[in-house]
């Protein structure tokens, strides 16, 4: 497997290699642009998450949940909060480094925050179901139910690109 190094470096002959004909630049440009994208699809998906949340101890059932629940609750409120502000976090570093000639890092970062907010967000949500299930259903059913989510959330989000990304080498 190749480091992050390898992958760049070797991203400028690699472009010229699959009939692209762009500069470096040009390269860590369209790769700023795919990484916004991507980040804008997950920020959709964990703020109407955070929301959702928020919203929950404004609900008349809110005061049934029992002591174990309110704190798992408050985890994944404060979870989901957290990595909002991760998911936030490549916009600001690009703000903060704009036109300072360091756009190789700052794609660098930007995709290891990405990969970072991608765990983040199959977690999120496997934690939401269970959340929601064991509210109502009950703990033991809450506990498979958010297993198999979180087992096919990381089939999907982790499994399925590594193997993807073999089968293409």
């Amino acid at each position: 497997m190749k480091s992050d190094k390898e992958t760049s470096g070797g991203a400028r002959d690699g472009a010229m290699e699959r009939g692209r004909t762009e500069t470096f630049d040009e390269m860590l440009d369209r790769n700023w642009g795919e990484l916004l994208q991507e980040l804008r699809v997950m920020q959709t998906g964990v703020q109407i998450t955070t929301a959702f949340l928020m919203t929950l101890p404004f609900q008349s059932r809110f005061d049934e949940l029992n002591p174990t629940q309110i704190r798992f609750y408050l985890a994944l409120l404060v979870f989901s909060v957290l990595l909002t502000g991760l998911i936030l976090t490549p916009v600001a570093v690009h703000r903060k480094l704009f036109r300072q000639h360091i756009k190789e890092v700052t794609v660098e970062q930007g995709h290891r925050i990405v990969q970072i907010a991608l765990i983040g967000t199959g977690l999120l949500v496997s934690a939401s179901v269970t959340f929601i299930a064991d509210v109502l259903l009950g703990d033991s059913l809450a506990l498979v139910i958010g297993g198999a989510v979180l087992l096919v959330t990381a089939l999907l989000l982790v499994v399925l690109p590594v193997f993807l990304r073999r089968k293409a080498e």
